[in-house]
């Protein structure tokens, strides 16, 4: 028996959803036996404040583990035979999940690292080509949350340039302009505090525990709520 398309759209959705939702970032710090990501820092689950609380090394498997949330999100979509408006709505889905988790009460991330692995499922080039904007704001600032809101505009441009130019689905439009306001609107705490000049910086670890590290210092390595998790 055929299953019909809505139930699969919807199935897509909530699939996204819950997939996002799985909070990487505590898992590892369960496996490896280190603090929670929440109690410290911005109280994020995502790869900054991972950083904060494990070091370099475990906030990276938990940057790409968050990100392939949003790749798996996309790639089930697309197994399922949905239309190009239900991918970009369960790539939405997947960044919601990440950042309002229904298995840690409705507590996450910002909603990036989903973000851009399901960018990189939709157009990879775009994916590939806003990785330098990250990279070169976050060392020259050392501000997580800067990098990323920099990083959400570019990429949403990327995308709706590739729509026209390629072309590709116009859904993907309203993926590019939707996330990134997703994404800002997660930043809503970060934006205010960047525009009082208060947004703290990240010192950079490559390992991580209560008693500080390389980067010196508390906790958190000296950077304080400015997570862009």
């Amino acid at each position: 028996m055929d299953i019909p398309p809505l139930v699969l759209a919807v199935g897509a959705i909530v699939a996204g959803y819950l997939i996002g939702g799985i909070p990487f970032g505590i898992v590892i710090a369960r496996v490896v036996g280190g603090p929670d990501p929440r109690s410290m820092g911005s109280g994020r689950t995502g790869g900054a404040n991972v950083m904060r609380a494990l070091g370099f090394r475990a906030a990276l498997v938990a940057g790409l583990l968050d990100a392939a949330k949003g790749s798996v999100a996309v790639v089930l979509a697309v197994a399922l035979g949905t239309d190009p408006l239900v991918q970009a709505f369960a790539a939405l889905a997947a960044i919601v999940g990440h950042s309002r988790s229904p298995y840690i009460g409705m507590r996450g991330g910002r909603g990036v690292a989903p973000a851009w692995g399901a960018l990189l499922v939709i157009q990879p080039v775009v994916a590939m080509a806003v990785i330098p904007v990250f990279v070169g704001i976050l060392f020259l600032t050392r501000i997580s949350s800067l990098a990323s809101l920099a990083t959400s505009v570019a990429a949403a441009v990327g995308l709706v340039a590739a729509v026209v130019v390629v072309p590709m689905a116009p859904a993907f439009a309203v993926y590019a302009l939707a996330g990134a306001a997703a994404i800002w609107l997660f930043h809503a705490d970060n934006i205010q505090r960047l525009l009082a000049g208060e947004e703290r910086r990240i010192e950079w670890r490559l390992r991580g525990g209560r008693g500080g590290g390389p980067g010196g210092g508390a906790p958190g390595g000296g950077g304080g709520p400015d997570a862009a998790d």
